[in-house]
């Protein structure tokens, strides 16, 4: 009886349980959505592979018109397409389990998008 539960105990603790997503893995996911935003598309363009996200529950209504107060925060194509990099970096530290370079990665990733319309 205690080779079985023995047995039993042993081959439940060999199965694979399901992998959690990360902080990290759920900021790349919430940068990629806004990527694919209204702003960020009248900024960069549409990219390919990419679809438009309309209708978030938490988007704000209407674009603010006027500019921002720090003039480095202003997104550009070039920006966009560096923190594009930067999130490929992140997800690659995020899956070898290196969670402060990543979140270090997102941070500039972040700074480099910017405030988009």
């Amino acid at each position: 009886m205690r080779l079985e539960i023995t047995l039993a105990t042993l081959a439940l603790a060999l199965v694979p349980l399901p992998a959690l997503a990360s902080s990290c893995a759920e900021q790349i996911a919430t940068i990629e959505r806004r990527l694919d935003s209204p702003g960020a598309v009248q900024v960069g363009g549409l990219q390919a592979g990419h679809t438009l996200s309309t209708g978030s529950p938490r988007g704000v209504t209407a674009a603010r018109l006027d500019a921002p107060s720090d003039p480095a925060t202003i997104s550009t194509a070039d920006h966009m397409a560096v923190a594009k990099t930067l999130i490929l970096r992140a997800a690659d530290e995020d899956r070898h389990g290196d969670k402060r370079a990543c979140e270090n990665t997102m941070s500039q990733a972040k700074g480099m998008i910017g405030a988009l319309p």
